[in-house]
This record gives structure tokens, C-alpha cells and sequence, in this order.
């Protein structure tokens, strides 16, 4: 076997695919695609040095953002002040709108009552969200929304235990970029996940969804609309205070933490919705605010991602090219798509499935990022698992070249993925001066992914500067700061921010008779 990537010494700049990878080898590549694995190994490795250069401009565009608006990364203000107490109760009914499916819970919180059990508990139901619902018009959305609203509320009983003049408490979890005048109130700023719903953006979406609602007399009130990683963050705050940043590695990427009000620099110091939320027991300089980072357009001016060209054909063929820069290197919507178009390149030049019908491969978003999971976690004789995959999925039979290829692209594309999944965190953690703490993270990426926790632990100890041995741990336990396990964010989150908006609203009142 020829190895042209054994000229490289530097490991900063460059280190092998040979070197650097955890998988068995199956079968030798012959020369010229052992050549095309060197150059993409080139092409997809983020040494140390590229991360911190990552972090540094990301630091610049998390501060950018918190000064004014209309930045790459919006920053956006999400009215919640403070992490929860874990004592917070009640009974309510919340709304997950996802890149899937629609969720809705009917979560009740017990607060310091718990005595060892659940300190929540929830009864839910999905329903999967048609495909034209997505790229279709704003009055069938919040149409089908309101429809399953009632449904559930009819099937749970709670048309029974509560009216329109007793409503139930209601949250939204809203996961798309959307600036907040206050918390029950959402503008949409753009679609992302592939969404490109006309008549959204712009709009205040508690609104539509409000309307909808009053339309069909259903006995809730809209509370508040909140985003899936802010949820993640005060849903896990909740139940381990250690929690510092919560974030999403699933089919997009952001992350959430509470940020100093003063460094909120886009918003008016004297204005009065400020002073309504302020505690009146907590000096001015550490009020705090929840920010909701949507840092998934991050570099979106190409100044310092490293783009390979299968990353900017998936920018061009996308519904928004030029926007979500960040994303579409290191979100889970992507990573199989990548892989696919790898594949696809070199079986059009002939190097791979040769004299075999490639017709499903060339099927845009045909694999998604559990195919590459599911290829790195074969450990079946002779990876008999990822050629039935390879079968089922595209109706190819690899030989073990081609098996061999196909977990080394896997490994590269992930290992990428990892590595840019952590500069997020990175950037608030030197900006905050974090330097311990819990980042719940959330999403199929982070949860499902055999390797992930393990390499953007690696990743982040880089940039850090970490101790070596506090990065090699299995699931970087003994690093300073370690990635938990979000708890349900879009559910539970949502549940604990309406009861904290309640009970503020309650003083609010208390104060004002």
C-alpha cells in the first residue's frame, strides 16, 4: 500500500488518516484510492491551531451580535433572566415544533415535592409533519398545528379541567431563529432544517399560532415561545445546577447561556422590560438574560470555516445558499450528505462501485448521519452489517475496498463534525471565563453518535488547553467541563420557563396592587 501522507511531519498542520484512525483495517486500498482518502483527509482535518483560529472569529461574531442586530450570529435576547430554582411547579401543556416531527406534552412539574421520583412528568404524542407542510404557505401550517392541539387536548381530558375562562398554561418551543420583544412573542428571522414556509418570516408566529387557537376556542393560553437549546439549558439546570451552556447537535447546531445583561449592549438599559424582569435582590451588574446564540450561520462570510467542495456544492443546491455556513459543516441534516456526495464523486470518475447501478446514490439526502453511526459502530464479522446497509439503503454490494473506503470517510466526516461542534461552547466558554461547568447537550449527533461525546471532548480540551490526560477519558469525565446529556428541552424547558413567567408575572402583580 502507497501512502503519500506518511511526506507530512507536522502534526499540527496534518496527521495522517494511518496515524490518527481508531477503525481495523479491513482490506489495503490500491494506490489511487488510497491517494484520494490522503487528499480528503487533508481536506477535512481541523488541527488544533484551525480550531482556536475558529473560536478567536467566533468569539468576534458572539460579540458582534450581542451589540447590535442583523449579525451573521443574532444572539437572540429570549426574556428568560435566570436559571430555575428546581423548585418551580405546576401543570402544563407545551408545543414542540421540530425538523420532523410535532410534539405535544402534557408536562407536570413537582418542583422540590419530587422526594427521589421524577421532578417531572410528562404524557406526549408525535405527530409526523407532512412533507409539503414544509416548503408550503403559513395558513396550512398553523392550520394542521391547531388541529393537533386540539386533538390532544380532547384525547388527554383537558377540555374537561380547563375553559377559555380558565385556561391552561401553554408553552411553545419554537426552534428556529426568531427575535423576542418579550417572552410570548417570536418574529421569525428565517426558516432553517430545509423549512421555506411562505408567509412566516417576518411574522410574530405566537400570533399566528394565537389566532388559530382563539379560532377554534381552545381553552389555553400562550405563555411563552422559547427556543429548543434554551429549553435544553433550564430543563437541565433543573435538575443539576452544574449546568452552564446548553446546546444542540442534532439536525442543526446552536447553543444557549446566560450572559451578563450588561454585556447586552443592543438593549437599552432603561427599557422598561428590562427593569419589569430585573430582581430587585440581585446588583445590576449580575442581572442576567438567556441568550439564544443560533450560531448556525456563524462565518457565513467564509472567512474561516475550511470548506471542502462537497461543503459548498451542498451550500449552492440548498434552499438558502449562502446562509447557515456553520450548519452545513457540522450538523446532522449534512454529515450523510457528504458522505454521499463523496461516493458519488468517485463513482462518476470510476474509482468506486464500478459496473454497479448507482441510480440511489445519486439521490440527494439519500443517506442521513445514522448511516455513518451505524458504519462506525459495525463490528460484525467481515462488517457484514454495513453491506446490508449499503444494500438496503442504495442497492449496491461494496467488495471490501469499498467497505474499507466507506468507514475511513465516515470516520473523517464525523471526526469534522466533533471537532467544529466544539468551538461553539469554546468561544462562550473563554468569553464568560468559564472554566468549569456542565454543557447539556442535546440532539440525534450528540446522543446517538457512538463517538461524539468522546472526540468534542478531545476537541474542546484542544482549545482550552486542557491537560492532555483530562481529554482521553471515554466520555471526558475528568475535564473541567463535561458534556451531559441534555434533559427534554423542547418539553420539560418549555414547561419550567412558563411556570417561571408565570410565577413572575404573579409578583409582578403582587408588587403593583
Amino acid at each position: 500500500m502507497v501512502t503519500s501522507a506518511k511526506q507530512h511531519t507536522n502534526e499540527e498542520s496534518y496527521i495522517s488518516w494511518h496515524q490518527r484512525s481508531e477503525l481495523d483495517k479491513l482490506a489495503d486500498l490500491p494506490r489511487e484510492l488510497d491517494d484520494e482518502l490522503t487528499r480528503l483527509d487533508q481536506d477535512f482535518w481541523v488541527s488544533s491551531q484551525k480550531l482556536k483560529d475558529i473560536v478567536e472569529r467566533f468569539r468576534g461574531e458572539l460579540d458582534e451580535g450581542l451589540s447590535k442586530d442583523g449579525q451573521n450570529i443574532p444572539m437572540n435576547v429570549s426574556w428568560v433572566p435566570s436559571l430555575p430554582t428546581g423548585r418551580e411547579k405546576g401543570t402544563i401543556l407545551t408545543l414542540d415544533l421540530g425538523g420532523t416531527n410535532l410534539r405535544l406534552c402534557k408536562v407536570v412539574l413537582h418542583g422540590d415535592e419530587a422526594h427521589g421520583e421524577e421532578k417531572s412528568t410528562l404524557d406526549q404524542e408525535q405527530y409526523k409533519l407532512p412533507e409539503e407542510l414544509k416548503t408550503g404557505d403559513a395558513e396550512s401550517l398553523w392550520a394542521f398545528i391547531a388541529e393537533k392541539v386540539e386533538t390532544f387536548v380532547k384525547d388527554k381530558g383537558l377540555d374537561k379541567e380547563y375553559s377559555t375562562a380558565n385556561p391552561m398554561p401553554f408553552g411553545f418551543t419554537f426552534s428556529y431563529p426568531a427575535t423576542q420583544e418579550r417572552v410570548d412573542h417570536a418574529v421569525l428571522q428565517t426558516w432553517t432544517k430545509g423549512f421555506d414556509i411562505k408567509g412566516v418570516e417576518g411574522q410574530d408566529v405566537a400570533k399566528q399560532l394565537r389566532d388559530k387557537i382563539e379560532e377554534k376556542s381552545l381553552p389555553v393560553e400562550l405563555v411563552c415561545v422559547i427556543n429548543d437549546t434554551v429549553g435544553a439549558m433550564i430543563a437541565s439546570a433543573y435538575n443539576d445546577p452544574k449546568t452552564v451552556i446548553g446546546a444542540i447537535f442534532g439536525t442543526g447546531c446552536n447553543a444557549a447561556y446566560m450572559a451578563s445583561l450588561s454585556d447586552v449592549t443592543k438593549l437599552d438599559p432603561s427599557d422598561e422590560r428590562i427593569a419589569a424582569m430585573q430582581d430587585t435582590n440581585t446588583s445590576t451588574e449580575h442581572q442576567k438574560m438567556a441568550i439564544n446564540c443560533e450560531y448556525g450561520a456563524f462565518d457565513n462570510s467564509h472567512r474561516v470555516l475550511p470548506r471542502t467542495k462537497y461543503d459548498r456544492q451542498i451550500d449552492a443546491d440548498s434552499p438558502r445558499p449562502g446562509e447557515q455556513a456553520f450548519e452545513k459543516l457540522s450538523a446532522g441534516l449534512y454529515l450523510g450528505e457528504i458522505f454521499r456526495l463523496i461516493l458519488v464523486d468517485l463513482a462518476d470518475r470510476g474509482l468506486v462501485f464500478k459496473d454497479q447501478d448507482t441510480k440511489n446514490l445519486h439521490e440527494s439526502y439519500a443517506l442521513d448521519t445514522g448511516f455513518l453511526s451505524q458504519i462506525e459502530e459495525d463490528e460484525s464479522p467481515g462488517f457484514s452489517q454495513t453491506r446490508d446497509l449499503f444494500h438496503a439503503k442504495l442497492g449496491l454490494q461494496p467488495m471490501d475496498v469499498e467497505i474499507e473506503l466507506s468507514r475511513r470517510l465516515a470516520e473523517l466526516i464525523a471526526v469534522r463534525g466533533a471537532r467544529l461542534c466544539a468551538c461553539g461552547p469554546a468561544a462562550i466558554c473563554t468569553k464568560e471565563g468559564i472554566t468549569a461547568g456542565h454543557v447539556a447537550a442535546d440532539g440525534s449527533v450528540a446522543n446517538k453518535h457512538p463517538k461524539f461525546k468522546r472526540r468534542w471532548t478531545k476537541a474542546l480540551g484542544e482549545v482550552l488547553d486542557w491537560k492532555k490526560e483530562w481529554g482521553e477519558d471515554g466520555d471526558g469525565a475528568r475535564g473541567p467541563i463535561k458534556i451531559t446529556s441534555a434533559e427534554d428541552g423542547s418539553g420539560v424547558g418549555c414547561a419550567i420557563i412558563a411556570a417561571m413567567e408565570i410565577a413572575r408575572r404573579n409578583k409582578t402583580r403582587g408588587r403593583g396592587q
